[in-house]
């Protein structure tokens, strides 16, 4: 018999990820924002953070990371990969029924070593 491939969300990079969504959606309200979406999916892939400041769309990708020994959490985003979170707001946008509207697409970046305080930034209009 063979492993499960399949991470289990109690691996370590998960939680990480987890706990740094869970913050960026804080910080998203506490500037304002209302979020409206997280973790959406579909056959594509997945959103992590949609909210709007009630004039704008606001689609974020959100990157945690313990350290930066393997490079800051925002040269993660690659052009693909914003490539694909533009089609993947369009989708959303398609199945919630949302025609045209102001749209942005930010970087929340999280740097949290463990037992220590995190380090946020956000990129606004980033891609």
């Amino acid at each position: 018999m063979t492993a499960d491939p399949t991470p289990h969300p109690t691996a370590p990079h998960l939680r990480t990820g987890d706990r740094g969504e869970t913050l960026a959606a804080r910080y998203l309200e506490s500037q304002g924002l209302v979020v409206l979406a997280r973790n959406w999916r579909c056959p594509e892939g997945e959103l992590d953070l949609i909210a709007t400041d009630r004039r704008t769309l606001i689609v974020c990708e959100v990157k945690t990371r313990t350290s930066t020994n393997y490079g800051h959490p925002t040269e993660a985003v690659t052009d693909e990969k914003a490539n694909r979170i533009r089609r993947l707001s369009r989708r959303w946008r398609t199945t919630h029924h949302i025609g045209w509207c102001r749209e942005r697409f930010d970087i929340i970046s999280i740097v949290w070593p463990r037992g220590e305080v995190p380090r946020i930034q956000h990129l606004k209009g980033a891609f």
